[in-house]
């Protein structure tokens, strides 16, 4: 049976899922006429997250609309996940204890390509009723210039043409806020849910540097200028749920229920996709409360709305502190050490130690807490509930993917903080294990294992520029300080220089350890951050 509109009518097949207690097409006529959330993003977060939450709506009460579905950058997507299925997708959600929950989200009105769809994106953004645009892009899609600091060719064309024609994402978001204020005047929120510190202030900053090019260059008025600096809000948002690349064990699973096309496939731009996704319980989504033309009831759905201030140090917490440093540390040594999956990593007693002591003991201490989450709450459910799932098939690979644009909140943030505290006992020549994370991160793009073998790395803007940088290092060699200056020097990567502020010969001394031949990383690795009892945390 194929998951389709068609069959969702018959009820029968369904044993096991929960269905859209709404009517489907009423649902989506009237969202087509009065658009109130639009997404931009179509991958798997989307579908297991702000849909869902859409659905809960629908389900309640709350609205008479869903959400609308937009891609920008790898619009197979919609080509193989979405039209296929009239939009519906199964969300299941995976317990540590072996249990499925299966349902059926039906709350996605419409899919749409930014390309070939422009028109219909350009009347939705121009449509009053229209009160956010959610966006899931990833950290790279906010980037405007490349590793020479020059602007990428559609980025530059987009600021010598000005509005028309645009050929950029950010240049394309520009243009049809600019479309909005033409048509209806009317204010609008773009919220960033992607998972990176002050998202919403990226967004805002790479945007507004299109906008003051055209201004400055006659491209817009006066009016316009105000409009898009003034009447456009970017909230910030900190969001939480580990969504990995469907998995083919759910898939047989579905396959088992009477499910046809439920196989995973890959997209040219190597996107992962189904007409399934697969995704953890716990989530947490915290919003800036900027919304100048209004917002879904979310907050009915227990999502907290709260003040720019609390939402960063929330995501602070997350991304500097907490979740997120350990997510490139394990991934990167357990990728080195053979291990695919997170939950098989967190169990190897040398990872496990090195994760628990780099969060509490180095970056919790001069981390946010922002008063509504509890950061070693948060970070205990991390370690003894999400990770270990065994469920969740999350895999390192794809942690991995993008590093070079996130090391600089993952790190960078608290050697900050570090940098510049005033206290004797928070010093970076203090720090061990934060210096070893990086250092593993360099270990890891020589792209050999800790045998010696080849390993497969995963997509990095920067891949082919940082491992160009350490050429000529190989295992049972020793690199020197002027070989990884480059790399540590870089501000664009940690937002400072490592040497300056004190780490640098500490991350060269443990690069060296881990580059001394097969065999290195575990040793190392055993040496530095196997001598605290952990046990308590697991």
């Amino acid at each position: 049976m194929k998951l389709s509109l068609e069959n969702l009518e018959k009820k029968v097949n369904w044993q096991g899922y929960r269905l859209p207690d709404y009517d489907i097409a009423e649902m989506r006529a009237v969202t087509k006429a009065h658009p109130t959330w639009l997404h931009l993003g179509a991958g798997n977060l989307f579908r297991a997250f702000p849909a869902v939450l859409a659905q809960r709506m629908l389900t309640a009460g709350l609205t008479d609309k869903g959400i609308i579905c937009c891609e920008a950058y790898d619009e197979e997507i919609i080509d193989k996940a979405y039209r296929p299925f009239d939009n519906l997708a199964v969300c299941v959600t995976l317990y540590a204890d072996g249990a499925l929950k299966k349902e059926v989200v039906g709350s996605i009105a419409e899919s749409i390509k930014m390309s070939t769809d422009f028109d219909r994106v350009r009347e939705i953004f121009c449509s009053p009723s229209l009160q956010m645009v959610s966006l899931s892009i990833t950290e790279k899609a906010y980037i405007l210039r490349d590793s020479n600091k020059e602007y990428y060719p559609d980025v530059q064309a987009d600021m010598d043409n000005g509005p028309e024609g645009c050929q950029s994402f950010m240049g394309k978001l520009a243009c049809l806020c600019l479309r909005r204020m033409h048509a209806c005047g009317t204010p609008i929120a773009l919220v960033s849910m992607d998972n990176c510190s002050n998202n919403g202030h990226r967004l805002q900053r790479a945007m507004f540097e299109i906008i003051n090019m055209w201004f400055q260059h006659g491209k817009i008025d006066a009016e316009e200028f105000a409009y898009l600096t003034g009447r456009v809000t970017f909230p910030r948002t900190m969001i939480d749920k580990i969504t990995p690349f469907p998995s083919r064990a759910i898939a047989t699973r579905l396959r088992e229920d009477g499910l046809d096309m439920v196989k995973p496939v890959q997209t040219a731009k190597g996107s992962w996709v189904s007409c399934f996704v697969n995704t953890e319980s716990p989530q947490y989504l915290l919003i800036e409360d900027l919304f100048p033309n209004g917002h879904p009831p979310l907050e009915q759905l227990g999502i907290i709305f709260t003040s720019g201030p609390i939402v960063e140090k929330c995501m602070e917490m997350k991304a500097c502190s907490t979740l997120n440093p350990m997510d490139t540390a394990m991934a990167e040594f357990g990728m080195m050490l053979g291990y695919e999956t997170i939950n098989c990593i967190v169990h190897d007693e040398d990872i496990r130690a090195f994760i628990t002591n780099l969060c509490y003991d180095e970056c919790m201490p001069l981390g946010a807490d922002p008063g509504v989450l509890d950061p070693d709450e948060f970070a205990h459910e991390i370690l003894t509930v999400r990770y270990p799932n065994p469920y969740l098939n999350d895999t390192a690979a794809r942690i991995m993917t993008d590093t070079s644009q996130k090391v600089v909140t993952r790190y960078g943030q608290i050697l900050n903080n570090y940098y510049n505290s005033t206290s004797p006992l928070h010093r970076v020549s203090h720090l061990r294990l934060i210096p070893l994370a990086i250092a593993g991160w360099l270990r890891y793009l020589i792209g050999v294992d800790d045998n010696g073998d080849p390993m497969t790395l995963s997509p990095d803007p920067m891949l082919d520029a940082l491992r160009g940088r350490l050429e000529g290092i190989a295992l049972g060699g020793t690199a020197t300080a002027d070989q990884l200056y480059p790399i540590l020097s870089d501000r664009r990567l940690f937002g400072l220089n490592l040497f300056e502020v004190g780490c640098g010969d500490r991350i060269l001394e443990y690069f060296n350890e881990l580059i001394a031949g097969p065999g290195a990383v575990r040793a190392t690795l055993h040496r530095h951050c196997n001598d605290k009892d952990t046990d308590i945390l697991i």
